[in-house]
């Protein structure tokens, strides 16, 4: 039998020279400096730019992952809106602190929050539900997030009920925002900046709460 012509996973690898990051170049306060990492996200018309790996504490005490959105930040924290029904929202119930991070691959740099979790305001969910496109508002009643289905029949079918009675006018509020559906904002306690450097020698800074202030140190990658 011939080799493959696949690289072998030893093989597989790449040197990060894209940038660096200095102490005197970083911001005050984390979000401040996460807002201008997320702006050259942007610039640079990365997919998704706001999409994150949101890090949960499992009902089983074994951690759990997935891929959400961020849909908010300001300097209280971090938003992101979901179903109060879902896996996510019975753990960060039993457990409410979490970590998000960010891999913005093509700039070879990575963001990573954590702190405590608690639900937004229902106006802030309000607010942010009205915005969605009306297949998204349709979508949040029909889903029961995380539970078992028998098929993705049974999906179709919820749909076309909450399409029937919430047909699309032009109100924002044709389809209302269900009880259970809405945001949670997560308060850094700490947030790492990380870039990327050749021979692994990646520049990390970390931001630690300390009481109204931050304290900033550098950590060997």
């Amino acid at each position: 039998m011939s080799d493959s012509v696949q690289p072998s996973l030893k093989e597989l690898r790449w040197d990060y020279a894209s940038d660096t990051l200095h102490r005197k170049n970083l911001a005050g306060d984390p979000l401040t400096q996460f807002s201008a990492w997320f702006e050259d996200a942007i610039s640079a018309k990365i997919r998704e730019p706001n999409a994150m790996t949101l890090c949960t504490i499992g009902l089983d005490g074994c951690p759990t992952s997935r891929t959400v959105l961020m849909k908010d930040y300001t300097t209280e924290g971090i938003t992101l809106f979901t179903n109060y029904e879902s896996r996510k929202a019975k753990e960060l119930a039993a457990s409410p602190v979490a970590s998000l991070l960010f891999f913005w691959k093509e700039l070879e740099r990575q963001a990573h929050v954590r702190g405590k979790v608690e639900k937004v305001s229902a106006e802030e969910s309000d607010t942010y539900f009205y915005s969605r496109p009306y297949n998204s508002r349709i979508g949040a009643w029909a889903s029961r997030q995380s539970e078992e289905i028998p098929d993705r029949q049974w999906l179709s079918d919820r749909v076309r009920k909450y399409e029937e009675r919430y047909p699309e006018t032009d109100a924002a509020d044709c389809v209302p925002r269900p009880e259970f559906w809405g945001g949670y904002r997560l308060i850094p306690e700490t947030v790492e900046f990380w870039q990327g450097q050749p021979g692994r020698k990646h520049d990390r800074f970390v931001y630690r709460r300390s009481g109204s202030t931050w304290e900033v140190s550098r950590w060997s990658p």
